[in-house]
């Protein structure tokens, strides 16, 4: 809110202590030519800009509230829950099964840092497996993430599936080996 008093604000205002106290009258002739800010308007007479000089006027301006209904719009609003998520549930396990290999890690949500890492396509690994791909190897990779995220002191983590995805199969025997080493998901 703007409020303007003369004569109390022109220290925190000092554009108002440049403004001339009185107006020139409009009967009054000056032929010097000025070129100030303030010449550039066209000369204001009568009751309300004498009063706004004297300090008796005031501006204020209006407060404006956006209505309910549009901020309610807000495409970009998260709810409590996706906004709270992220810590109630900080560790989150991101699982990729490729044709060729599966690639699985944990994220931390907040400051999105790499936990462990766990992939059929580690040297260890991939001469060691007959297949990269099979229900043999998702055994393997949970078996090796469940043991580094335990070196890192991550005893819990989450798994939100994708939209389509069904938790069975090589997705399904990998979260129970995970499971069956000793972390929870939560």
């Amino acid at each position: 809110m703007v409020v303007l008093f003369h004569r109390q604000y022109v220290h925190r205002y000092p554009l108002m202590a440049s403004l001339p106290r009185h107006p020139p009258s409009p009967t009054s002739k000056s032929n010097s030519l000025s070129f100030s800010w303030f010449s550039s308007f066209p000369t204001l007479g009568g009751v309300w800009y004498e009063r706004f000089f004297q300090g008796t006027c005031f501006i204020r301006a209006a407060w404006t509230r956006r209505s309910r209904g549009e901020a309610a719009k807000k495409p970009n609003r998260k709810s409590w829950k996706q906004r709270t998520d992220m810590y109630m549930r900080p560790f989150l396990l991101n699982v990729f099964f490729s044709k060729r290999f599966i690639h699985a890690k944990v994220v931390h949500r907040g400051t999105s840092k790499v936990i462990c890492v766990a992939t059929t396509n580690a040297k260890d690994l991939r001469n060691s497996l007959p297949s990269l791909i099979d229900h043999n190897a998702s055994r393997v990779a949970g078996r090796l993430i469940a043991e580094r995220s335990k070196e890192a002191d991550v005893y819990a983590m989450a798994y939100e599936p994708r939209k389509d995805e069904r938790v069975e199969g090589r997705l399904g025997i990998f979260l129970d080996t995970i499971k069956e080493n000793g972390v929870i998901f939560v």
